[in-house]
């Protein structure tokens, strides 16, 4: 069950700002209740008009079907009279047993998991993600648009904005990979307000928690659906030539989906 603390923490996530009354103005006139009008209990009933309702109702529902013979009387058991079956309480053997609940076990507090990346859309459809919480520098940034350009993405690149998990210290974590999940895909969904509208996701660079989180498999992102790729960290590429080679083929590619979405908007 999601807390008022984490209920804020996506909020934040998506770039929403949540306002929480903390004072109370002085002189301020108090905020009107509402009155509900209960409804009038009806009359309570004396116990034999209880019972006559019962045994009216009992003989309305009962179905007429034709006579049939009764069994003789030493083979069919006794049988209290209707008045005394709904007045007297069962026999002890026929009262089932109460089962008895078992309180379930409040989840022990966790860790939450800890990430950081930076992340930009290009042209508001490929997320743009570099692990790690150092922005790119002037050279990572320049190598990024050469390759881009390489590949035929003649793009501005956008500006990179930091990411932080968990946003706030201290909240209680009980499913410490599912509310990473959850808040990164609001924040996904906060973008998305701001005109991003993301096809595709490349990754650039390592880091275990952040791959543990994306999951990404079969150049898939399971937790985005979207369709992703990853690779060596921008400030690798630009220290290695053969990195740089192996790259080419991936170049080609980013082409060819870039200009199948352009043409054809929604296909991944």
């Amino acid at each position: 069950m999601t807390t008022e603390p984490q209920r804020l923490q996506y909020l934040e996530a998506m770039g929403l700002t949540a306002w929480v009354a903390r004072y109370a103005l002085s002189n301020a006139r108090p905020t009107p209740a509402c009155e509900w009008e209960l409804p009038e209990a009806p009359p309570a009933e004396a116990p034999g008009e209880r019972l006559h309702a019962l045994l009216d109702e009992a003989r309305e529902a009962a179905p007429t079907r034709p006579a049939e013979p009764e069994p003789p009387r030493a083979a069919r058991p006794p049988r209290p009279g209707m008045a005394r079956a709904l007045l007297e309480p069962p026999p002890a053997e026929e009262v089932a047993a109460p089962v008895e609940a078992v309180p379930a076990e409040p989840l022990a507090p966790r860790e939450p998991l800890r990430f950081a990346f930076q992340v930009a859309c290009l042209e508001g459809r490929w997320l743009l993600l570099l692990a790690g919480e150092r922005p790119p520098g002037r050279a990572e940034l320049q190598l990024l648009g050469n390759l881009l350009r390489a590949a035929g993405i003649a793009s501005p690149l956008p500006v990179f904005q930091p990411f932080r998990w968990p946003l706030e210290e201290g909240l209680t974590v009980h499913e410490p990979m599912e509310e990473a999940r959850e808040g990164l895909q609001a924040f996904v969904a906060g973008a998305r307000r701001r005109g991003w509208s993301p096809e595709r996701l490349l990754l650039f660079g390592e880091e275990a928690t952040l791959g543990e989180v994306l999951a990404l498999e079969d150049g898939r992102c399971p937790p985005l659906a979207l369709p992703a790729w990853q690779g060596p960290a921008l400030a690798e590429l630009a220290e290695s030539a053969e990195a740089k080679r192996a790259l080419l083929p991936q170049l080609l590619a980013w082409g060819r989906a870039w200009e199948s979405t352009e043409a054809a908007p929604g296909e991944h």
